[in-house]
């Protein structure tokens, strides 16, 4: 019994790691050279904003939703003409999911440190290929 509320313990401090992690990441937003701000349409035609991961494979601009938070990922699906402001350049693309062989090569190509991934909680990981319109 005193094993498993151990363990009870240990999982609620990890979630709330997980947790204050994602918060902080999604107040901050923090942008570096390896970040660009994509915005997203809603059903109503609202923008909205949100600093996501850039990556490149073989010649093509991709985001990451690399967290458990991505309400733009949804709305780009919903919505794939978004804009992305790269190098403070604005442009106009269409979000297209990828999946199967191209999947695969872009997340082994931009692989992610396996701490990112402890703190994140392991979340499942999806890309959008960004072709400009």
């Amino acid at each position: 019994m005193k094993a498993l509320k151990i363990a009870a313990i240990a999982l609620l401090v990890y979630v709330g790691i997980v947790v204050a992690f994602e918060s902080s990441i999604g107040i901050l937003q923090p942008s570096t050279g390896a970040t660009l701000v994509i915005t997203t349409f809603d059903a109503d035609g609202a923008s909205h904003e949100r600093v996501v991961a850039r990556l490149a494979s073989d010649g093509h601009l991709y985001v990451a939703a690399n967290h458990w938070p991505r309400a733009w990922y949804r709305r780009a699906l919903a919505h794939p003409d978004v804009q992305a402001t790269v190098d403070g350049q604005k442009r106009d693309y269409r979000a297209v999911p990828i999946a199967g062989v191209e999947h695969n090569r872009v997340s082994s190509e931009n692989s992610l440190p396996f701490v990112f991934r402890i703190v994140t909680g392991f979340p499942p990981r999806y890309f959008l290929r960004l072709d400009p319109r």
